[in-house]
């Protein structure tokens, strides 16, 4: 017969996992701690692995097959809506690979996730820098991190009109898929300039070529497939082909800045007061959804779980995920999607008064509650 441990018991109860959740009043443990706990969630299986990736694929293909063979301009524009949240989806897949958590084999990982990000048009190389060295190492830190990073009321005064507009178009709500691909996409992983990224390696051309190559290639295969089922090859190219990524960078944009946007979530531009905070939990929401979204998109939306511990394979997260906030309580951001909730983020989530440590508007009024100071 199972029996519920004591509540007040202080002493692991199962390996590292505590007996009881921890009160709030208590110090976070330190990081190695937590992913001592999430330890046995971490276990990768190769052939579940394969099985995803193709079937995603199988998925895409057969989307982007639909596409050519309807004939409506809007059937086929819905064909291109699902394969570009498809190829979020493989994505996802691919960052689990980056992460080295989708197998247990660190060069089989490196061509899985090259094989996944291609839909996306990410080369690999570039990504892994950008995201697993500065945006895990230094989530929410202004200066390091450049993920959604918001500019303080003084920045923005100091800012051209041009980009003070692109600002105000980027943080509207309406845009945050423009901000990806540009900001991000091809300003930091499409060939970058030396200013965007100093270091220079051969892989980050390479994979570059290999993007741009999948492009052309899909590009051409288009092409053929219009010409020779006597189509417009210009609808082909913007509904199985333009459509796709325009959706891509609008899910891709989307998620990134509702994981580290919150009225809730602090940013920091002091490195010793960040690493005081345990940016690994207090800068991440986990946002839910009905209807299991979260699981179309292969739980990518437990995010603290993954910031605790990137080598928790995708098909874990849920788990990891509730076991963090079922011992931790009160401490983890967890926001029920909507999208009056999103568009009053956008509304309030503008700037940053990182010496009041709150969130403001365009006129550097405060739209948040100071968050605490790091003990």
């Amino acid at each position: 017969m199972n029996q519920t441990p004591e509540l007040t018991s202080r002493q692991p109860s199962d390996g590292h996992l505590p007996a009881a959740p921890l009160s709030p009043a208590e110090p976070l443990p330190h990081r190695k701690i937590l992913r001592e706990w999430l330890m046995p969630l971490s276990e990768r299986n190769t052939l579940r692995a394969f099985l995803l990736l193709a079937f995603d694929y199988a998925l895409l293909l057969g989307l982007y097959t639909a596409a050519v063979l309807f004939d409506p301009w809007w059937a086929k524009t819905l064909c291109g809506l699902a394969a570009g949240f498809v190829i979020g989806r493989l994505f996802i897949i691919g960052h689990d690979a980056c992460h080295q958590s989708l197998t247990e084999h660190r060069k089989l990982n490196k061509w899985l996730g090259r094989i996944a990000f291609l839909p996306s048009l990410t080369p690999y190389s570039l990504w892994d820098v950008g995201h697993n060295v500065v945006h895990h190492g230094f989530t929410n830190l202004k200066g390091v991190d450049f993920v959604w990073a918001p500019l303080t009321p003084e920045e923005y005064a100091a800012l051209p009109l041009r980009q003070r507009l692109m600002q105000r178009v980027y943080r509207s709500g309406w845009a945050p898929g423009l901000y990806y691909m540009i900001e991000i996409w091809w300003n930091k992983m499409f060939f970058p300039s030396r200013e965007a990224m100093p270091t220079r390696r051969a892989a980050f051309v390479w994979d570059g070529v290999l993007v741009t190559a999948f492009a052309a290639l899909w590009a051409g295969a288009l092409w053929a497939a219009a010409y020779f089922t006597d189509q417009s090859v210009l609808t082909l190219l913007v509904t199985a082909g333009l459509v796709p990524f325009l959706f891509w960078c609008a899910m891709i944009g989307f998620v990134v800045y509702v994981h580290h946007t919150h009225v809730k979530v602090s940013w920091h531009d002091d490195k010793a007061k960040w690493q005081r905070a345990q940016p690994f939990v207090s800068t991440t929401v986990h946002l839910t959804f009905p209807w299991r979204i979260g699981s179309l998109m292969h739980h990518i939306m437990e995010h603290t779980a993954h910031h605790v511990d990137m080598s928790v394979p995708l098909y874990r997260l849920k788990n990891a995920q509730k076991m963090l906030e079922d011992m931790l309580p009160g401490r983890i951001v967890i926001q029920r999607f909507s999208w009056r909730w999103y568009f009053d983020t956008a509304r309030r989530c503008k700037l940053y008064d990182f010496t009041q440590r709150c969130w403001t508007d365009f006129k550097g009024r405060a739209t948040s509650e100071p968050s605490p100071q790091p003990a």
